[in-house]
């Protein structure tokens, strides 16, 4: 942000050291009283078709306008706010130890969902496919509740159950011992 307005400065506007000093204190005091803290990161999360992209856009401007943020928290506030996808299994199965090297994993995930996205696009001319929620519902509602059973028809006992638990508890009682 400094270097774009110093690049928005007027030619030979500057005469002096104090004068740039005095006209940068001008521009960016304001900006100290909008100092922001670690639970603002929290409030940095993925939308449910946001792309990885995007967001890690967003949390890394987020990051950058935190001072004196700690790496680890950074990093859990990331891995927290991402919906689950192959980037979150990933990071949650191997947890980076800094942000370069979350920034390098998201990189290799996020061309690996933008050349699908890409995939998609051309067979259904849009990016994202349409999000029925009803849909969803009924398929749970339609499902049956029980499982149906695997055979409809059994064979006939020819003994009573009451005879086979009966002769079960005396072969535990009495245990037949094999020769050998």
């Amino acid at each position: 942000m400094a270097i774009k307005w110093f690049d928005s400065l007027l030619l030979r506007s500057i005469t002096s050291f104090d004068d740039l000093a005095k006209k940068f204190l001008a521009r960016f005091s304001i900006q100290k009283d909008k100092t922001k803290h670690t639970p603002s990161l929290l409030g940095v999360k993925q939308g449910d078709w946001e792309s990885l992209r995007s967001y890690m856009e967003r949390f890394d401007k987020a990051f950058l306008d935190i001072q004196n943020l700690p790496i680890e928290a950074a990093i859990m506030g990331l891995i927290n706010n991402l919906w689950e996808g192959p980037f979150n299994h990933s990071i949650s199965k191997k947890h980076p130890t800094s942000l370069n090297e979350v920034q390098e994993r998201a990189k290799k995930y996020i061309n690996i969902e933008e050349n699908s996205r890409l995939g998609e696009t051309s067979k259904t001319g849009h990016s994202y496919p349409p999000r029925d929620k009803d849909k969803e519902s009924r398929k749970k509602e339609d499902q049956p509740t029980e499982k149906p059973r695997k055979y409809h028809n059994y064979t006939p006992l020819r003994v009573s159950l009451v005879d086979v638990l009966q002769g079960d508890m005396q072969h535990r009682e009495h245990p037949t011992t094999s020769p050998d």
